[in-house]
């Protein structure tokens, strides 16, 4: 199955079934905007609840804190949003589609990247174990001619984007003939800078009304909150305040389903640490993130730092955690080092005292800050999307499964009568009001058993519980796995025990 195809079937799945719809699709819908169905708004609060324990509740030096979506203008002009928040914006003449330049390079990138995988691919399978990929990379010619391409391109678009050159950044798609999508030709405008933010007006009246904009990230809300946190919590520092919330950003282009969206919600933590410390807190939560990732069982091949090429205005060491998406590995996590920027900047325009006073060295200071900020709506279509799978059984059909890790499905377990008689319903309708409090389940009693079980694999169910007549005689069910089918018998008696020990956090957040 082609990437397309593959990401046309994970959206098409994700609407069959309930998780995700076009926002206001009654009326053709809202472009980049969508809405979490009932399946969907299940899994999205297990991963807000996976991040935030993970953060909060191991961590006894990181606290929560939720802050308003508005803040003061003058918010905005402190953190450099105003002047600095924006991106490379280019129009295509023919099929007056708009795009990021600096995305159009990096999508011609990925394409010679692919080329060389598949090259490497071809040798490796060809000369077997004997194969030696750097002395072919450095050899073969094709090889060198692409990673000499590839350097050339990435170097030029680091200095286009350090040095905001813009006809650099033309230069670049024109040299190398880069085509629109949809057109398929190269007639490009001058590349010019969009700004990203949303802004509305409060007030009683369009004379006296205040500017203020919706915000584009949630960490200010966290540096505004900075000092009352740490003096009502008397915090020492290092500590962290993790945050999750919307954000709204008036993007050039929104595409790829819900990769990118003008609303879109964050799990962020601001650390805060001693200056000349930030660079081993950085590395350290390098690490920490990336064990998060895989504490969810997904295949380590799917992730993958990139350091950035172009440092934002407050960070001096940035970098990302790419996922395999069915398009490719694209940004998934941000993890930046910020430097005093921000606090400096807000003890500068609202004149007051934000420094630390460190009890251990007798010092004050304004402290620096290393950032993780991961979008809540891309880890949800990362999981999805590694999770849909088609596979086929020995009998020869197939069945569409979705494997999501068993502690952030959106349900934990479904009751399913063996058939709508016999007193069934009733005694699995007991077992569901026993149940109910403690874990999250459906039931289900509509059509054959077997397309309920299909139904559930489709749903990304862990387990299925079945009552039947046997269960009258001997109180035990049978219970199905989702990822190997397997059925086993089970009193009722120690349903309870089993499912805790499956969805105990502590097995999966070991840190």
């Amino acid at each position: 199955m082609s990437r397309d195809d593959k990401f046309k079937k994970v959206i098409s799945h994700a609407k069959e079934y309930g998780f995700i719809f076009q926002s206001s699709e009654i009326y053709d819908g809202l472009s980049a905007v969508y809405d979490y169905g009932q399946n969907g708004v299940l899994l999205k609060n297990n991963l807000k609840e996976y991040w935030w324990k993970s953060m909060t509740q191991l961590n006894e030096n990181i606290v929560g804190i939720d802050s308003a979506i508005f803040s003061h203008p003058m918010t905005w002009k402190a953190s450099g949003h105003l002047d600095a928040f924006n991106d490379p914006l280019i129009d295509n003449k023919d099929s007056k589609k708009r795009y990021r330049a600096d995305n159009l390079i990096e999508d011609y990138i990925q394409k010679i990247e692919k080329k060389l995988s598949k090259e490497l691919v071809k040798n490796r399978k060809r000369f077997g174990d004997s194969f030696d990929q750097e002395v072919f990379l450095s050899t073969n010619e094709r090889a060198k001619k692409y990673n000499t391409e590839i350097n050339e391109i990435k170097s030029n678009l680091k200095k286009a984007l350090n040095d905001e050159n813009l006809d650099l950044l033309k230069e670049i798609i024109t040299s190398k003939n880069i085509s629109c999508p949809v057109s398929g030709t190269n007639n490009w405008t001058d590349v010019k800078q969009f700004n990203l933010m949303f802004n509305t007006k409060v007030g009683a009246s369009a004379e006296s009304a205040t500017e203020l904009f919706l915000r584009p990230e949630t960490a200010q809300g966290i540096f505004l909150n900075y000092m009352n946190v740490q003096k009502t919590g008397r915090m020492k520092i290092p500590f962290g305040i993790a945050q999750i919330g919307k954000a709204f950003r008036n993007e050039i282009i929104a595409r790829q389903f819900i990769f990118r969206m003008r609303e879109f919600e964050q799990m962020e933590m601001q650390f805060f640490v001693k200056p000349g410390t930030q660079m081993q807190w950085y590395d350290h939560w390098k690490k920490k993130r990336m064990e998060w990732h895989t504490s969810l069982g997904i295949n380590e091949d799917n992730y993958r730092f990139h350091d950035h090429d172009k440092l934002a205005h407050y960070a001096d060491a940035a970098c990302d955690i790419e996922f395999k998406f069915p398009f490719g590995f694209k940004e998934l996590e941000g993890i930046h080092s910020r430097t005093d920027f921000d606090l400096s900047n807000h003890e500068k325009f609202s004149s007051k005292q934000i420094k630390y006073f460190d009890p251990s060295d007798e010092t004050k200071y304004t402290p620096y800050v290393v950032e993780t900020s991961i979008g809540l709506d891309r880890m949800f279509l990362a999981i999805f999307s590694n999770a849909l799978c088609i596979e086929k059984l020995e009998d020869g059909s197939e069945r569409t499964v979705l494997k999501i890790p068993k502690i952030i499905a959106p349900y934990q377990c479904a009751i399913l009568p063996l058939v709508k008689k016999d007193s069934l319903p009733d005694f699995a309708n007991e077992l569901k009001t026993l149940l109910k409090l403690k874990f999250k389940l459906t039931y289900d009693e509509k059509d054959a058993i077997g397309r309920r079980y299909r139904r559930q694999d489709a749903l990304g169910t862990p387990f299925c519980i079945t009552v039947d007549h046997q269960t009258i005689k001997d109180k035990t069910v049978t219970i199905r796995d989702r990822d190997s089918m397997i059925q086993n018998r089970i009193k009722v008696d120690d349903l309870e025990e089993f499912l805790f020990k499956s969805f105990d956090i502590s097995n999966w957040l070991k840190q």
